[in-house]
């Protein structure tokens, strides 16, 4: 028969598992946040030099890493994060928010929580190795991109492994 301190200690040991494996916390989220892009640095993915191409970068936080995984264009990031291999890894996700950056050279202090943005998928901007994922903080504007440069619009969660294929 367990005691009330047995219990107790069970019930405690259960929550932390379960919180263990839930969301990011804000904690967490704070110590992870997205870094500036160097010269130097290369896609994790790829192995470019990330500053050299137009359109948005992204970057991602894996459980148990310290450092960011930083990717030369969206597209990049997608295929590393959709990847099964890495997919349940995953912890915090950044990409720039093309709503207020230059298509270009994008502002490392724009980054925001990708899991938050807008994508335009589809559209005849350029970035590295061609197609990407235009990231956006606002549906209007990302609705006007896609607008005056084509593509569809789409969630953080409705982008896939087939979506990324289908890119020309």
């Amino acid at each position: 028969m367990m005691t009330i301190l047995s219990r107790w200690l069970m019930l405690t040991l259960a929550l932390f598992v379960l919180n263990a494996c839930s969301e990011p916390t804000q904690e967490l989220k704070s110590a992870q946040q997205a870094m500036a892009i160097e010269s130097h640095q290369e896609c994790h993915l790829c192995g470019m030099i990330i500053t050299g191409f137009p359109g948005p970068k992204g970057q991602l936080y894996q459980r148990g890493q310290k450092q960011s995984f930083k990717f030369c264009s969206t597209r990049d990031m997608f295929a590393y994060l959709l990847d099964p291999e890495h997919h349940h890894a995953i912890q915090t996700v950044y990409v720039h928010d093309m709503t207020i950056t230059p298509w270009d050279h994008p502002d490392d202090e724009t980054f925001i929580d990708a899991r938050n943005a807008w994508y335009v998928i589809g559209h005849n901007k350029k970035g590295a190795m061609g197609p990407t994922l235009a990231s956006f903080s606002d549906k209007k504007v990302a609705d006007a991109f896609a607008q005056q440069y084509g593509g569809k619009v789409y969630r953080f969660d409705d982008i896939t492994q087939q979506l990324l294929q289908e890119m020309t």
